[in-house]
């Protein structure tokens, strides 16, 4: 088993779930619609890849914000 880092954000009147360790994205109409789906989205993801792909490892995560001016 596998623990996976996943960040969740609202985008319009949907939230939607993107995991850190691979390219898989899903969402929801509530923070625990978004989270299931993804797991479902990630359950396939893996069941799908035959055990060929790999997936990024990450120790920790800073979620932040920065203001940059664009012209």
């Amino acid at each position: 088993m596998k623990s996976l880092k996943y960040i969740i954000t609202k985008e319009g009147h949907f939230y939607v779930s993107r995991c850190l360790n691979v390219e898989v994205s899903s969402f929801g109409k509530t923070i625990d619609e978004a989270k299931a789906n993804l797991k479902e989205a990630l359950d396939l993801y893996f069941e799908e890849s035959d055990g060929l792909l790999s997936i990024q490892t990450i120790n920790e995560a800073v979620l932040g914000e920065l203001k940059i001016k664009v012209s």
